[in-house]
């Protein structure tokens, strides 16, 4: 245990990663979500932008702690923007791959507390089509590799699952922030 606690959002395209990272961060000031390093272009809101000379020289210094590629564009988690979220609070990291989980949790020590955030695959379509993505499909792809994921993966561990159809995003930000506040005691015990 190292003290310093973090959340780990998994989940399909609209599963609700931004809505409960703001619905956190509401309830209590300290969570922060962590802006991945996005190399490539579209949306920038939620991401630092960055240059695939950013990349490289984060690449030849071992700061990557894992790097995708989805939708054209490279998104990265490295170690100085890790560092950075935690300097803030208790940073909230948004994952899709299974793999991305645990080179995080191997790369990066800290008590991370894994959240699956689960929504059917019609609720992925009409709430990309609601919020306006104008590509619903290839997030509809995203939930299909991400469901595969979670099928290769069985052996994956979760120490919350919350069904987004069901639960309203405060509701879920109060079962993490409990969750947290539970595996802090467990580790000062």
């Amino acid at each position: 245990m190292t003290g310093r606690q973090g959340v780990l959002l998994y989940g399909p395209p609209a599963s609700g990663k931004d809505t409960v990272t703001a619905a956190l961060t509401e309830l209590n000031s300290k969570y922060v979500q962590f802006a991945r390093l996005k190399v490539g272009s579209g949306k920038s809101a939620g991401y630092r932008m960055g240059t695939v000379e950013q990349l490289r020289q984060l690449e030849a210094t071992g700061d990557v702690v894992y790097a995708n590629a989805r939708y054209g564009n490279t998104y990265v988690i490295d170690r100085p923007g890790v560092d950075a979220a935690f300097a803030a609070g208790v940073p909230v990291v948004h994952l899709g791959q299974v793999n991305g989980i645990r080179a995080l949790i191997d790369g990066y020590p800290a008590d991370w507390s894994v959240v699956l955030l689960w929504c059917p695959r019609a609720t992925t379509e009409q709430r990309s089509a609601g919020r306006g993505d104008g590509d619903t499909a290839a997030r509809l792809a995203a939930w299909d590799a991400t469901r595969e994921d979670q099928d290769a993966h069985p052996e994956m561990v979760w120490d919350l699952t919350v069904d987004t159809t069901v639960a309203s995003p405060q509701n879920a930000a109060r079962l993490i922030d409990q969750l947290l506040a539970q595996q802090a005691g467990v580790a000062t015990a």
